[in-house]
């Protein structure tokens, strides 16, 4: 598969997911509709889906403007959330969706939100990743608005660790060097940590994305999916992951580094 990366608003990004094979795309989380269909044209792919992550604004804000500028219909796939935009087609837990010769797994992630749905990627030779708007960021995970500890390590630890080591992992936010920051607060030692912040400056020097990461990288050195780890508990004064779990966005809530 061919994964197009579309930063918007101030870091946000956008994703352009294309099938090679067949030119069919879907678009994840298009809030600047003019920048997908330039990126749509310059492709050349025929779009047939958005893949809404979750109801804030800055992902399915632009969902209804996109409708408007497209000559036909296509599905807005979404959970069943009455405030994301333009929503036609329902999905949940294990549902999956056809673009081209891509097979896309829904998985239902709340907590950031109460209806929050990754989306995980497999193409027929084997490549997989997993877009994962603001449940996990690279180093990091979204804010507990409108969930609990529980839901975020069930989201996390239960269904996202469990992926293929190999998944590239695309998220909705360039959050990677505050998110590390916060990381290496939690385990000064992790050189895994230090080398990708490191990577990750040059990276952001050059005015280029940080994503993607793979699920294997985050269980190295994201806190949030290492709350079984005896470091990242002993930093958050708990030996109970979900615990854990709570005392680490609490502290990250506030953290500045």
């Amino acid at each position: 598969m061919l994964v197009k990366i579309l930063p918007a608003l101030q870091d946000n990004y956008m994703y352009l997911v294309i099938c090679p094979e067949t030119k069919i795309a879907a678009i994840v989380d298009p809030v600047e509709p003019e920048t997908v269909l330039a990126a749509v044209d310059k492709e050349n792919v025929k779009l047939n889906g958005v893949l809404t992550t979750h109801h804030h604004w800055d992902h399915a804000g632009g969902n209804e403007k996109l409708l408007k500028l497209l000559k036909d219909p296509i599905p807005v796939y979404g959970s069943n959330d009455e405030r994301i935009g333009g929503l036609s087609n329902v999905v949940s837990q294990g549902d999956v969706i056809k673009i081209g010769n891509l097979n896309i797994t829904c998985i239902f992630t709340p907590c950031h939100t109460t209806n929050h749905i990754c989306y995980f990627v497999e193409s027929p030779n084997g490549d997989k990743c997993v877009f994962t708007g603001d449940t996990l960021f690279q180093g990091g995970c979204g804010r507990f608005f409108e969930g609990t500890a529980d839901q975020m390590y069930s989201a996390l630890i239960e269904k996202l660790s469990s992926l293929p080591d190999d998944t590239k992992v695309f998220c909705g936010h360039e959050y990677t060097l505050q998110n590390l920051a916060f990381a290496k607060n939690v385990e000064p030692n992790n050189e895994l940590i230090t080398k990708r912040i490191q990577w990750a400056e040059e990276k952001r020097h050059q005015n280029t994305p940080t994503v993607p990461s793979t699920i294997a990288d985050e269980k190295s050195w994201n806190p949030f999916m290492r709350v079984h780890i005896p470091s990242v508990q002993a930093h958050a004064g708990e030996c109970d992951p979900i615990k854990t779990m709570a005392s680490l966005r609490k502290e990250k809530d506030s953290f500045k580094n």
